[in-house]
């Protein structure tokens, strides 16, 4: 089995949110990959350039990478480098089989980009509406399920699978996946 990233000792991750459900999936989806490795993981404010309640898959993927590259560039400029630079950006979008949420990845290693993808959540036709509305869906949560701050614990996901799954858990599985380049790298640089 390929693996062409040698293991550190320690890894540096930063994290494009303050969010600790995003921080913790990043930690968790790298400490996977390196479970012998000491991971250094924290989050800062990095601007996504979008809205804050992305409406279609490339806003929201634009926004991922946006997050991303502001993290690795104020890195070099503080001189603070990372291993990986981390982001995750959630959106909403109407498809053939009705409305969803999902939310994209990107991480940044080595100044190579990959982006990755979570899986489609389907959404109640009234919180969408609230969405095109121009609200935001933790709020939209928030006010339909009586919680508070939603968005930083089990999210729309664990609300509308009865925790079954939840944001962190979704993020983690999404960036498992955007990570398959870096482990694999002799297999993706052709």
């Amino acid at each position: 089995m390929p693996i062409s990233l040698a293991v550190p000792q320690t890894l540096e991750i930063i994290v494009g949110s303050t969010n600790p459900v995003k921080i913790s999936a990043a930690q968790q989806a790298i400490k996977l990959y390196f479970p012998d490795a000491q991971i250094r993981c924290h989050g800062m404010h990095a601007p996504s350039l979008v809205a804050e309640q992305p409406m279609t898959e490339a806003e929201t993927k634009l926004g991922a990478i946006n997050r991303a590259k502001f993290c690795q560039d104020n890195a070099h400029i503080t001189n603070q480098n990372a291993d990986f630079y981390v982001a995750m950006e959630g959106g909403v979008d109407q498809f053939d089989h009705g409305p969803a949420t999902f939310a994209y990845m990107a991480i940044i290693h080595n100044d190579k980009l990959s982006v990755g993808r979570s899986a489609n959540l389907p959404l109640p036709k009234n919180i969408f509406n609230a969405l095109q509305a121009g609200e935001e869906l933790g709020k939209v949560m928030d006010r339909v399920f009586n919680t508070h701050n939603i968005k930083q614990k089990g999210g729309a996901i664990g609300l509308l699978t009865r925790g079954l799954a939840t944001r962190e858990s979704i993020y983690t599985q999404a960036l498992v996946l955007a990570m398959a380049p870096f482990i694999n790298a002799e297999l993706f640089n052709d």
